[in-house]
């Protein structure tokens, strides 16, 4: 009964974000993950500052030099280097800016296009829903990586190219939930009666059912940022991605094949990193789900 009483009552912003921290703050690996998301951020955003030599720097003398505590490690190069001497803990640095670059960019543009799809969809019905979601349905059938190399493989290899496959492999998610989401909203009485005060339908869209379908989307857009993060390493790892000499991960991962028997941290760091950060996102993802799911506050 006392964990009742100390919940806020909806009403301010203030109070409405005292509610959300309540609930997601209950999932303690949510935390954790938001904690850990919060640290590469700030890493990204320092990489300038923070990493003590450039990315690309080749140090001739110092090829493959293992990590600091293991047998011939250096202490200007805490994390070894590479097989062309550059500095694995700069490269790592950097390589998150890429790394969360790629989400952001990613999410964005896929939200922004599969809400709009969503929207249209679920809003008009009919024809126009049964043409878009059976394009929708075609997009789905094929694996996600599978369809990204072939989008990349027609724009050429590259970063950006990476980013629009990717994006365009994602949209359908977003797509479709809108479209549930409107197609659930759309009849209630609220739009009812702003249709009957005599809005629009962009206003009706975008202003009256859009916001109260931004939960579960928001879920969503957290679950494909680090999709995102994933894909893009896989096709960096399969030379279609950010092309060497980028110090983005999966680049980094398919560098160091060749090494992964005598050099084993030219493969395990960057590996690592893409673990840890697609599993703090993860995180993050579940907690969101859980703060803003009525369902789940009710149980």
């Amino acid at each position: 009964m006392s964990d009742v009483t100390t919940l806020p009552r909806p009403g301010s912003l203030r109070q409405r974000a005292g509610e959300f921290w309540f609930y997601f703050s209950e999932n303690k690996g949510a935390v954790v993950g938001l904690f850990v998301f919060l640290a590469l951020v700030a890493v990204a955003l320092l990489a300038p500052l923070i990493a003590p030599h450039s990315p690309s720097d080749q140090y001739r003398d110092a090829l493959l030099i293992p990590p600091m505590w293991a047998e011939g490690g250096r202490a200007a190069f805490p994390l070894g280097t590479d097989a062309v001497g550059r500095d694995m803990l700069s490269r790592l640095i950097w390589g998150a800016q890429y790394s969360l670059f790629v989400g952001v960019i990613v999410v964005t543009v896929a939200l922004t296009g599969g809400v709009v799809i969503g929207l249209v969809a679920g809003y008009f019905g009919g024809w126009v829903d049964t043409v878009i979601m059976r394009i929708m349905d075609v997009i789905l059938a094929f694996p996600s990586l599978l369809l990204a190399l072939v989008l990349v493989a027609v724009l050429g290899p590259g970063l950006t190219n990476a980013m629009i496959a990717i994006a365009l492999v994602l949209q359908p998610h977003f797509a479709r939930l809108t479209r549930a989401a409107v197609m659930a909203e759309k009849n209630r009485e609220y739009v009812m009666a702003a249709r009957v005060a005599g809005a629009g339908n962009l206003r009706l869209m975008f202003r009256t059912i859009l916001p109260n379908c931004l939960a579960p989307l928001i879920v969503q857009a957290t679950m494909s940022f680090s999709t995102a993060i994933l894909d893009a390493a896989a096709l960096g790892f399969l030379g279609m991605g950010a092309q060497p000499p980028t110090p983005e991960w999966g680049t980094m991962l398919a560098e160091a094949r060749e090494f992964i028997l005598r050099a084993w941290w030219v493969v395990t760091l960057p590996g690592l990193a893409i673990l840890v950060t697609v599993l703090a996102i993860n995180l993050v993802g579940d907690g969101l789900r859980d703060a803003l799911d009525p369902k789940l506050k009710r149980s």
